[in-house]
């Protein structure tokens, strides 16, 4: 007679669930989950380290240095399979939980699955107060992980070991949704890890995930394709859904098949090569003057797959206020932002039936020359700032195209936040659709290193050339460390503008004087702040590093750095001021209204007149 349950603790139900489950890609039946990432301490040790002791041939557990970064390494390798795949992540009490929540924060903006299995206080209270315990007089079921909470697309504490059956198949629906798709969080106490219950054995049937594409709306189809074919001046908007929705051979159709002119989004860059002839490159605050020219004069844009960010529609300020917006969308809540016309549904199903419904609509000959000649123009203009001027210290353009020609066509440039990711929205070149990894949703500092491990993971065969600020550097960078342990080589170029180079100009963009961003400007000892020797540092952490003064030792440097077979750390100095001022547009940062500097009355004065641009 067969058997038809298995005692369990609930740390080893909860590791036999996750190895359950395989997704459907192209096919292939993969496991939905390719590891989980660790750092084991009070609270999380004796009882899920025990059950993934036991599973690690096949759900391997990698140790990591800090728990934010490797939360954030589990982000990026899911972005980088386009959530087909993801990994889970779990930490010890108190400190270790709280530690990740603000890679929660990052995966719920980004919209980007990774399971958070944070340790937590014992369930039965008979210890308490435990050592990491925050106490709550008030409340005695609040702990740390309730901070989890808000920046969850899914949230549950497990007090009983069967409430497992009902709590994972929830977080399983979120993790694999193409609208609810976030971090989901499961607080595990201690001792309900250890916990034993008889599972019922089909709960840990093989359950074979597939992304799920809802057909569009009748009605709502029809509306869009009548203001389409009124449109005289039409743009496309390509966001991050479309690589989800794994549509880019069908978004390429639809362009080509009406020559459309395309903006692109930071996550959507990559959707076209940046040759197409359809690609005017980045679009809005750091975006290209030929996007942005036609954005401020185009009578219907077709949003695909994009939130719709400040950063994307100059804080409402692009687009004319009689402009249409059909937004195609899996999410109804995207889909209905800037008074947007809504078609909700899947970008992979729903472009081919667009460009059917439209049949032998054309956009004005003049419309497309006009296009072609602001792209034209564009490029030129990206070519002049990439090459090396050899002036004293490089600027940033000038470093992304060193990189951008040392990069082969299927290498991957990954950054996040300060001033690289605007200067690589406007400048990067790539023809490989995941040739572009920034995380600019959250612009987290302090996300570029690990999620370069990440992304390593995900794409083994590319090179990935991590492009970092020294700021985001010093702010976290432990898992050069796991990259060496792991064998999963990164290119690290670090920039040193000495400081918040960043942050600086908008500072002063702003009326404020330069305080406490760049290192000359803050308070320090008389002998100032000590110059970080980065090469020295990465080498203490196992990685090869070297410095160079200009843009040819670094074309060498990347060379001697792509021959190599491990992490491989450059770093040189920058120029903190200069940033690539052609093509991007207003972005709203309030300005004070009262002010005893006159430079900040002035931005006040600039900021009052650019808002009358806002459509709200």
């Amino acid at each position: 007679m067969t058997a038809t349950t298995i005692r369990l603790t609930m740390a080893q139900a909860l590791v036999k669930y996750l190895q359950a489950q395989k997704v459907d890609i192209e096919g292939d039946i993969q496991p939905l989950f390719a590891g989980v990432f660790a750092i084991f301490g009070h609270g999380n040790v004796a009882g899920l380290g025990e059950a993934l002791y036991h599973a690690n041939d096949s759900l391997p557990t990698y140790r990591a240095h800090n728990e934010q970064a490797m939360a954030h390494s589990a982000i990026a390798f899911a972005k980088a399979n386009n959530r087909q795949q993801m990994m889970a992540a779990t930490t010890s009490v108190g400190p270790g939980a709280l530690n990740m929540v603000t890679a929660a924060a990052l995966a719920h903006v980004n919209r980007l699955p990774v399971l958070l299995l944070p340790g937590d206080t014992f369930a039965t209270r008979e210890p308490d107060p435990v050592l990491q315990q925050v106490e709550s007089w008030a409340d005695p079921t609040i702990t740390p992980n309730d901070c989890f909470k808000p920046v969850s697309r899914f949230f549950d504490r497990i007090t009983r070991p069967e409430q497992l059956l009902n709590s994972l198949p929830q977080a399983m629906r979120v993790l694999t949704d193409p609208v609810e798709c976030g971090p989901a969080t499961i607080a595990i106490p201690q001792d309900v890890q250890t916990m034993a219950f008889d599972y019922p054995v089909h709960f840990f049937a093989e359950k074979v995930h597939r992304l799920r594409r809802p057909g569009v709306d009748d009605t709502e189809l029809e509306q869009a394709l009548a203001l389409i074919k009124a449109a005289k001046q039409p743009l496309v908007v390509g966001g991050g859904g479309l690589h989800y929705s794994q549509a880019l051979e069908e978004f390429k159709a639809f362009v080509e098949a009406y020559q459309l002119p395309v903006g692109e989004t930071q996550a959507g860059k990559g959707a076209l090569p940046w040759d197409h002839p359809s690609n005017l490159g980045a679009i809005g605050v750091t975006g290209s003057s030929a996007v942005n020219t036609l954005a401020s004069e185009a009578d219907v844009v077709i949003a695909v797959g994009t939130r719709l960010q400040d950063f994307t529609s100059s804080s409402r300020a692009l687009f004319k206020p009689d402009a249409k917006i059909i937004s195609l969308n899996v999410n109804g809540y995207d889909a209905t932002k800037h008074y947007g016309i809504p078609l909700v549904a899947d970008a992979k199903r729903t472009l081919p039936v667009l460009n059917d419904g439209l049949a032998t609509w054309q956009v004005s000959s003049h419309w497309l020359e006009r296009a072609r000649q602001q792209r034209d123009s564009w490029n030129e203009t990206v070519s002049i700032a990439m090459t090396d001027r050899g002036t004293e210290l490089p600027t940033d353009a000038e470093v992304i195209g060193a990189v951008n020609r040392s990069a082969g066509e299927k290498d991957i440039v990954v950054c996040a936040a300060g001033g690289l990711p605007g200067e690589l929205h406007k400048l990067w070149r790539t023809r490989y659709d995941k040739g572009y990894h920034l995380e600019y949703g959250f612009s987290c500092m302090g996300y570029e290193i690990a999620g370069g491990l990440g992304v390593k993971m995900a794409k083994p065969d590319s090179e990935v050339f991590v492009m970092v600020g020294d700021g985001s550097y010093l702010m976290l960078n432990s898992e050069i460390a796991t990259s060496v342990m792991l064998g999963q080589k990164l290119i690290l170029v670090v920039l040193d503008n000495r400081g918040y180079g960043c942050i600086n100009r908008l500072q002063q963009a702003c009326g404020g004087a330069g305080f406490n961003n760049l290192l000359k400007d803050c308070n320090t000892v008389e002998a100032g702040a000590p110059k970080t020797d980065f090469a020295a540092h990465a080498k203490s952490l196992g990685a090869q590093a070297e410095k160079v003064g200009n843009i040819a030792e670094l074309e060498q440097a990347l060379e001697r750095a792509k021959q190599s077979n491990s992490t491989y750390v450059i770093t040189l100095d920058t120029d903190p001021l200069s940033t690539t001022e052609s093509g991007g547009s207003w972005w709203e940062v309030a300005v004070p209204e009262v002010s005893e500097r006159e430079q900040v009355r002035e931005a006040r004065k600039r900021y009052e007149l650019a808002k009358q641009q806002q459509v709200i």
